[in-house]
């Protein structure tokens, strides 16, 4: 499969399938196709695979679009302004927000990542379940506004704002750590807590997430009245 991304602030992945050759997408991702795709949806691995889905934040249900008699081109679309990343998942699992997956090659698995420690779950923003890709091949992933990555060393962190770490490698770790100083706390407008990625591995951060966006814009709607 050959790939390219376009367009900023809302990219688009467009890949080309030799004749035979399928990828799978989340649903509503396609944008444009050849006509000779064939499509077909389906649980893609039974119950556990759905459920596994709908807890990370997807649909239950995958399309699978095949190339039939000669080669193909779909392109899949952003939700929202940000970027597009072409993750290969075959050197290290990566886990990523919930609703980052758009597509991937039919050899990427897809499933539930559990935070193991509960503080992270409730006050890191990532919530307690994130999606885990794994297996050979690419997959896409959506992140809000710009993406900046990091590779961490063993042992070496960064402390980042709720909601900022987009993806790491699964052989990074988080944890949550509250802010010090009760003023700090107060008055900083930091909120209480950070979230701690510790390395090794490789971090991708996103500068605006959907729900800072949500919360900037109700506070100038609040302002307005």
């Amino acid at each position: 499969m050959r790939y390219e991304i376009k367009g900023t602030p809302l990219p688009v992945a467009i890949c080309y399938l030799a004749p035979g050759e399928s990828i799978k997408t989340e649903k509503g991702a396609m944008s444009w196709m050849t006509p000779n795709l064939n499509m077909t949806t389906n649980a893609g691995g039974g119950v556990g695979k759905m459920l596994s889905r709908a807890f990370s934040g997807e649909s239950m249900f995958q399309n699978v679009y095949t190339a039939m008699g000669g080669d193909g081109m779909i392109a899949m679309a952003s939700s929202f302004p940000g970027e597009i990343k072409a993750i290969d998942v075959a050197q290290m699992p990566i886990v990523a927000q919930k609703s980052a997956f758009l597509g991937s090659e039919m050899s990427v698995n897809m499933e539930m990542f559990f935070q193991k420690k509960l503080g992270a779950g409730f006050f890191g923003g990532e919530g307690f379940i994130m999606q885990r890709f794994s297996g050979n091949g690419i997959v896409f992933l959506e992140f809000d506004g710009s993406i900046i990555d990091y590779q961490l060393q063993a042992g070496q962190s960064l402390m980042v704002d709720t909601g900022i770490l987009a993806a790491m490698e699964a052989s990074c770790s988080i944890d949550i750590e509250m802010v010090k100083g009760v003023k700090n706390m107060m008055f900083g407008g930091e909120g209480l807590f950070n979230t701690r990625i510790t390395g090794p591995g490789h971090v991708w951060l996103q500068t605006m997430p959907k729900s800072k966006l949500a919360q900037s814009i109700g506070m100038y709607g609040t302002a307005s009245k």
